[in-house]
This record gives C-alpha cells, sequence and structure tokens, in this order.
C-alpha cells in the first residue's frame, strides 16, 4: 500500500533544519564578528581557533566556554526520528524536547552570562566567579537557535497543532519569537523603568506618582490655561485619523470611480507626503504661514491687521500630520475600493437603486474594514509622531515630544518617559478594539472564486462634486507645499537672500571623474548610499513578515490569536523616541549585541512599520473568499503553496502598500534613528537634522529634495515590478481584460 505523503519516512524540511543546526554550531562563528561577519576577514584572522571567530565546537574542543557544551545533547537527538514516520508519538516528542532543550538553553546562558561573568548575583553565590566572559551571539547561534526553533515547530504540527500543518505552525512559532524577542522585551526593558525609584529599587508609588501628574492629566484649557498632553494627544489622534480617512477615501473614489484625466499625477502627488522627511514639511508650512510666511504676510498686508502666530500650536501640527499620513490612508483604500466587487453594484442597479441609493448601501459598508484600518494607521501614526509636533508644537505639548525630553533633556527622566509610553500605548490599544468593534463579525468578502466581469459605477453627481473638491483642494495645496520645498533648496539662504543657487546640492551631491573611476565627493553620499542599502534590504522583509502576519490572523484560527494580533501591533503604538531608546538598553548587552550595527537599523525599521503590512492585508484579504484557499488545499496543495499561489497574487495591492511604506519610511524616518546610527551606518534623516541644528537649512533641503525624487523613482519601480491585480473585468470603454 502506498504511504500517503504526510506519512513518509523521508523528511526533507527535517533533515534541513538538523543540518543548519550542526553548521551553526561547528562550522560559522558564534559570537559576533567585531569587524563585520559579511567581510570574511575573519577567515584570515585565526578562524577557526581563535576565540573571536571560532565556532561553538571549536571553543568547546580548545575548554573555552563549556557552558555550549550542552547544546550536542539536542543537536543530536533529531538524529533519532529520521527514520520514524510522523504519526508515531515518539516522533513528535523527540522534536518537541530538542527545541525545548536547545533553545531553552540558549536564552538560558545567554541571558545567565554576560560580559563580565555571570550577570546574577544568585548566579554567583550558587557557582562562584565565572572567571570568564560572553559577547553577544553571533551568526552561528541565530542559525543554530532558529533550527532548534523549527524543530520544535514541527513537532508541535506532528502532535496535530492546526491540523498538522507545518508552515502554519511554524510561521505562528517564527512571529511568535521575534515580535517577542524584538518588541516585547526591549519595551518591556523600557517599562519597567517606570517602577524604579532612585535607589535603584522597584516601588509603585512612584509609578503612581508620576502617572496621577497634573502636566499629563490636567484640563486648564477648559478655563482658558493648558490641557494635559495625554487630552492634547488623544483630541488630536482622533482629528488626525479622521481627516486623513475621509481625505484618503476621496482620492481613492476620484481615482476609481471618476472620470478625471489626470489621475496619474493625482496618485503620485498623493503619496509625496510620505516621502518626505517630516520636519521638512514643517519647515515649508513655516515659510508659507508663519509669523514673517508669504501667506500671512500677504493676508495681513491686504487686510491691514497684524501677522499672528496661530500656526504654532494644535493647527500647525495638524495640518502637517494630515498632509504626511493622508497617503497611509490612501494606500490602505485604494486596494479596497478597487476590491469591491462590482456585480454587487450592479445587482443592485438591476434593482432599480439609483447611483447614490447603491454607493451608501453597497458599496460603502464594502469598505468599512479598510476605513477602520486607516483611521487606525491615522490615530496610531499621529500618536507616535514626534517631528511635526516638535517643529510647529509651540506650547501644544504632545506625548511624542514629552517622552523624547523626559529622556534627552536636562531631567534624564526613564521612569516618566516610561509612564507617558504607558498612557499612549492604552489610547492605541483603546483604538484598536474600538476599531475590531465597529467592524464586528459582519463578513466582506468580495472576491470569490467565481469570475467577476463587473465594471464599477462612477460616483453620483451630488458625491462626485464635493470629492473632487476636496480631493483636488487638498492636492493643489499640497503642490504648494512642495513648490516651496523646491524653491527653498535653490535659494542662497531660505527667507533672507532668494538669489538662485545650486551650491547645496553641489556641496551635498558632488562628483568627480578620475582616472581610477568614480569619486563620490560630495558631503552627503556616504550617508546616502547608507540610507538605499539599509531601507531596500528592511522593506522585502517588512512585507513579508506583515503580509504572513495578516494571511494568519484572517485565514487561521489558532489559540492566542488576539494576543498574537496585539504583539504584532505593539511597535507602531510606540513612539520612535522610545523604541530607540529601547534598543539601545536591550541590545548593547549579549545576548543579542547588535547596537551600532546595521543590523539594529534593518530590525528597528522590520517592526516598526510591519504593522502597515499587516493592517493593508487583513484589508485586503478581507474581500478574499476562503473558498478559494479551499479549492486550493482540495488539489493536494499545502498551505505554503496555497499562500504563495493564490492568495498572493490577489495581494498585489496590499504588497505595494507594504514595500512603498517600508521602503520611504526607513528613507525618512527620524526618531528612533537618531538613537541608533553610528560613525560608521549614518542615515540620511540624522545628517539632514545635523545641517538643520547648524543652520544650514539650505543643504538639508536639497538633500530632502534629493531624497523626495529618488523614493518618486522607486515606488514607480515598486509599482511595476509588483503590478496590479488581474481579475478579468470589463474596462470602461468596452469588454475585455483591464489592464
Amino acid at each position: 500500500m502506498q504511504v500517503a505523503a504526510s506519512e513518509r519516512t523521508t523528511h526533507p524540511v527535517l533533515i534541513f533544519w538538523i543540518i543548519a543546526g550542526w553548521v551553526g554550531f561547528c562550522i560559522l562563528p558564534w559570537y559576533v564578528v567585531e569587524d563585520g561577519f559579511w567581510s570574511f576577514e575573519w577567515l584570515l584572522n585565526g578562524y577557526p581557533f581563535d576565540e573571536d571567530f571560532a565556532p561553538a565546537a571549536f571553543l568547546v574542543a580548545q575548554g573555552e566556554k563549556l557552558w555550549l557544551a550542552p547544546l550536542v545533547i539536542p543537536l543530536a537527538l533529531p538524529l533519532l526520528v529520521l527514520g520514524r514516520l510522523k504519526s508515531d508519538p515518539l516522533f513528535a516528542r523527540i522534536l518537541i524536547l530538542t527545541g525545548a532543550l536547545g533553545f531553552g538553553w540558549l536564552i538560558a546562558q545567554g541571558f545567565g552570562i554576560g560580559i563580565r561573568g555571570f550577570t546574577f548575583e544568585w548566579l554567583t553565590a550558587l557557582f562562584g566567579d565565572l572567571g570568564d566572559r560572553q559577547f553577544g551571539m553571533g551568526y552561528g547561534a541565530m542559525i543554530c537557535a532558529t533550527a532548534f526553533l523549527f524543530l520544535f515547530t514541527q513537532g508541535i504540527a506532528a502532535r496535530g497543532a492546526i491540523n498538522g500543518d507545518v508552515f502554519v505552525v511554524s510561521a505562528i512559532g517564527g512571529i511568535i519569537v521575534i515580535v517577542t524577542a524584538f518588541v516585547f522585551f526591549p519595551i518591556a526593558k523600557m517599562l519597567f523603568a517606570a517602577f524604579v525609584t532612585e535607589e535603584g529599587s522597584y516601588s509603585v508609588s512612584v509609578f503612581f506618582a508620576k502617572f496621577m501628574d497634573n502636566r499629563l492629566w490636567g484640563l486648564g484649557c477648559l478655563w482658558g490655561a493648558r490641557c494635559g498632553v495625554a487630552w492634547n494627544s488623544l483630541f488630536l489622534a482622533i482629528a488626525v485619523g479622521f481627516l486623513t480617512t475621509v481625505l484618503g477615501l476621496a482620492f481613492a473614489l476620484v481615482v476609481t470611480r471618476s472620470g478625471f484625466r489626470y489621475k496619474r499625477a493625482l496618485r503620485a502627488l498623493t503619496v509625496l507626503p510620505i516621502i518626505t522627511p517630516p520636519f521638512v514639511i514643517g519647515l515649508a508650512l513655516i515659510l508659507l504661514f508663519g509669523l514673517s510666511g508669504t501667506v500671512t504676510v500677504y493676508i495681513a498686508d491686504l487686510l491691514g491687521v497684524r501677522p499672528t502666530r496661530w500656526l504654532y500650536g494644535l493647527p500647525g501640527v495638524l495640518i502637517a500630520q494630515t498632509l504626511a499620513f493622508t497617503p497611509i490612508a490612501f494606500l490602505v483604500l485604494i486596494g479596497v475600493v478597487e476590491g469591491v466587487s462590482p456585480s454587487m453594484e450592479e445587482a443592485a442597479q438591476t434593482l432599480r437603486a439609483n447611483k447614490w441609493q447603491v454607493f451608501r448601501t453597497v458599496s460603502l459598508p464594502l469598505m468599512r474594514p479598510g476605513l477602520a484600518n486607516a483611521f487606525l494607521l491615522g490615530f496610531i501614526e499621529s500618536m507616535a509622531d514626534f517631528g511635526n509636533p516638535l517643529v510647529l508644537g509651540g506650547n501644544f505639548d504632545v506625548l511624542s515630544t514629552e517622552i523624547f525630553f523626559a529622556i534627552v533633556g536636562a531631567q534624564y527622566d526613564q521612569g516618566r518617559a516610561a509612564v507617558l509610553a504607558m498612557v499612549l500605548l492604552f489610547f492605541t490599544l483603546s483604538a484598536f478594539y474600538a476599531q475590531r468593534a465597529w467592524l464586528g463579525k459582519k463578513s466582506y468578502t468580495t472576491v470569490s472564486g467565481k469570475g467577476d466581469a463587473g465594471v464599477h459605477p462612477l460616483m453620483p453627481s451630488g458625491l462626485a462634486i464635493p470629492v473632487m473638491a476636496v480631493a483636488l483642494g487638498w492636492a493643489l495645496f499640497t503642490a504648494l507645499v512642495y513648490i516651496m520645498i523646491i524653491y527653498g533648496s535653490v535659494v542662497d539662504l531660505w527667507g533672507v537672500n532668494n538669489t538662485l543657487t545650486f551650491k547645496h546640492y553641489v556641496t551635498a551631491f558632488s562628483v568627480r571623474f578620475e582616472a581610477e573611476g568614480i569619486r563620490w565627493t560630495g558631503a552627503a553620499w556616504d550617508s546616502f548610499w547608507t540610507t538605499i542599502t539599509i531601507a531596500a534590504i528592511a522593506a522585502p522583509l517588512t512585507a513579508a513578515v506583515g503580509l504572513i502576519t495578516a494571511y494568519l490572523l484572517t485565514r487561521q484560527t489558532f489559540a492566542g490569536k488576539n494576543a498574537f494580533e496585539f504583539g504584532t501591533m505593539l511597535s507602531f503604538a510606540i513612539p520612535g523616541t522610545v523604541i530607540g531608546v529601547s534598543y539601545i538598553l536591550a541590545f548593547n548587552v549579549p545576548p543579542i549585541e547588535i547596537t551600532g550595527t546595521g543590523i539594529i537599523l534593518v530590525i528597528s525599521f522590520i517592526f516598526r512599520n510591519m504593522p502597515v503590512g499587516v493592517r493593508a492585508g487583513i484589508a485586503s484579504m478581507s474581500q478574499l473568499d476562503k473558498s478559494l484557499d479551499e479549492s486550493s488545499l482540495t488539489l493536494g496543495a499545502n498551505s505554503w503553496q496555497t499562500f504563495r499561489r493564490v492568495i498572493l497574487p490577489l495581494l498585489r495591492p496590499a504588497i505595494l502598500a507594504a514595500l512603498v511604506y517600508s521602503f520611504v519610511r526607513a528613507m525618512t524616518a527620524i526618531s528612533a534613528v537618531i538613537f541608533l546610527v553610528s560613525a560608521e551606518y549614518d542615515m540620511a534623516t540624522s545628517y539632514i537634522i545635523g545641517r538643520v541644528e547648524n543652520n544650514d537649512y539650505g543643504l538639508a533641503i536639497a538633500y530632502s529634495t534629493t531624497l523626495i525624487f529618488v523614493m518618486l523613482a522607486a515606488v514607480g519601480l515598486l509599482q511595476i515590478v509588483v503590478g496590479r491585480v488581474q481579475i478579468g473585468r470589463r474596462t470602461q470603454h468596452g469588454s475585455g481584460k483591464s489592464t
């Protein structure tokens, strides 16, 4: 009798992870290589016997780092199951034991032994002085830990978890571990500071004293004074979430449901603010509407009144954040609006509903997942934003800037910063659960396995006129802001000496052609190439993690699913300043010692931007009928093949949203980057901030303008590479497939 695929005794994936574990233990350097692993200089400097580059097996053989020797046992255990069927109870038990022992021991010895021996006094009291030390884990330890993790998940799957699906169980296990390591662990290190007293002990009373501070919860604005930063942040976030969702929907409707001729230009203009460092938009607004701004002075002269500082405070921050975050709502909503089934709208028209009734009762309700996700992202972005309130806030204090000054200011109060971060997190989670309650358990499926060659109807005229007016008005305002940015980059001194010049571009990006080749002589080239490299590495990794997470949340049911979703959104709810400081605290010592490297920048971008891919993926997958998955599985495909061949091709809008957002945010991030850059890995935004601090605004704006054009080209390239969803619908001009 033929043996089923799931019962075969040859397990190629299992063999792969067994080999990977031994490679990590016996071949690759166990600890971090100071000059960089990928330089491969370690191969010429004493490898494999030098302690700094040696694999774990060579260290143990030389009598060094003997606490690594027990790892041989879990590495050897899975060899016992190679000839067994998956249905054999020992198969699952041995793999689970292997993963638990190996991964658990790595964690225990990693946290128990640091750069000065034992890290806990009770270990020293129990075993005596170690007389040795340990550095951060390197590629050998990382691959070995990964092997233990996926051996463990294979054992869990073999026990029948989630129908024995190895891909799903492994994906859940992998994401739980990386989110725990790079989100929960550093933030927990930071938040524990809320309970630390001046003597270094822990006290709940210290926490409550800082939590009940009047500067946090005061309501003085009700009688003419100032409100606490918590209320300021909450009101601002609600306003920004509402405005960005409305504007994003307006742009999405103009692009997909109108006869507007310049849709490509409008789409390009819509994403401009997302590819601009936030403080540059703030500077442009100051030039337009500040005390000496062009528009302010003109209106004051026209009306015969004195110019005011109305921009500084809530109005300015609200305008800047709406400009900056509307593209996020648009990127989420464009895929959702396109995904609404035209056949449903045509059916309503057949039943004699007019265009307004069709839009109000059919189209708009089916867009609810996108609207909810767009509002949530706008709310969270506003809460976590740091650059705009810093430039335009004036006396309008918000949580993110207060956290920043608590950390880097003269007070250096990590406890206050931690309390403020906890309040911010509470607001964000409240918005998250309010969104879930609003969506409820209704189905928003519009794309099924059946063919759908319908045509989206145009907006009713009563809706089209205000939508076009709002979208085009905001687009013209956005264009004006960017004209001012470009203008500021080609004048000698912005607002003082308006002589046209290209000297700022020459200083930043000059190139010299010599016999040996091209020499990048401009002052900005080092940070520019570093930024491009880091962003190009982080973007696809961010999209991959985000979309796999969205697939698990929408297509799978497992214990702890709500906590799983909470973990994936947590990093987005915390300001970048807190992320930066928490990463410094968590990853400056073993077992994960990566401060000052490019890896810490890539990791921070992945987990800071991953929630956008998650939310975009959830919004798009909510419209894909599960019968598509079931049909694929019925025809013999496994979950990985179904995800890769069926789901991913239909998620191109979500993939594009995740790639574009993660790439450009890695290029323009400010708050976390300030803490994580080093002399070797300097990012564009930190370089620009340095120029601003030196009052070299022309070069800073010239650099920012260059970044804008570079990212516009990158966005266009990503659209070409990712493509569009092909669902076989008719075009507005006749039958045939859409292009």
